[in-house]
This record gives C-alpha cells, structure tokens and sequence, in this order.
C-alpha cells in the first residue's frame, strides 16, 4: 500500500505514519499545498497512492480544497473510481457541518486522537490491508 499523510501537526503525522509502517510505503505532507504537489507527482509517476489521510484544518490550503483538488487531479489522470485513493479525513472537529461537506468526497471520516483500531478498520474495509 502506498499512503499519504497529510497533517500540519507533528504530532499527529508521526501516529498515523507510525500506525501505517507496517501497511506500505508512507510519504508525509505538511500542508495543503504540498499534499495536491505531492498527489500529482505521484500520478504523474503512474505510483498513485492508494490512501491518503487528510487533516482538514491544514495551512496555505484547506484539508476541504485538498480533497476538491485530489479529486480532479484523479479524473484528469483518468483514474476509475475503483482504482482511486481512498481518503480518510481527520479533524480534531467534529461537528455534524464540517463532517458533511467532507464525506460527498472521501471515503471516511475519524475524529482526533485517532486509535488505530479505527484506522485498520477502515483499511480492511476497503481492501488495503
């Protein structure tokens, strides 16, 4: 499994790259910007990620334009909806608005300190693990 990790907290970069060592490959974002630089690089290479984890309260872009961006980026490259990364979001917010307007885009949502039993969870369930 290839991932991305996209957090501006330290902290909170290091605990879900760790959960993820044993999974794949993981590069790390620290904000908006690099995360969609980081994203295209990756198709452009043909080594798209198969999961990415984004923060939604990021720097010099929103984890919410980040998930626009990635989405199209997909279609642009031509990825099939089976074949595109799936995007966990994750906020120390929880609230039902912010939790809305990110899930008509990615494929789950985990509220902050994440466990990693929820993590691997959401893994199995589609299919990367």
């Amino acid at each position: 499994m290839n991932a991305l990790v996209v957090d501006d907290d330290f902290a909170s970069r290091m605990v879900i790259q760790r959960y993820l060592l044993s999974f794949g490959s993981t590069d790390v974002a620290t904000d908006g910007v690099e995360a969609v630089t980081l994203f295209k690089a990756a198709l452009e290479k043909k080594q798209h990620y198969d999961l990415v984890c984004l923060d939604i309260m990021l720097s010099r872009k929103s984890g919410q334009a980040v998930l626009k961006e990635v989405r199209q980026l997909e279609a642009d490259f031509g990825i099939p909806d089976k074949k595109r990364a799936r995007i966990i979001m994750v906020s120390a917010l929880g609230d039902r608005e912010t939790v809305m307007e990110a899930i008509q885009r990615c494929d789950a949502y985990l509220v902050k300190p994440i466990q990693m039993a929820d993590l691997v969870a959401h893994l199995k369930r589609f299919g990367l693990v």
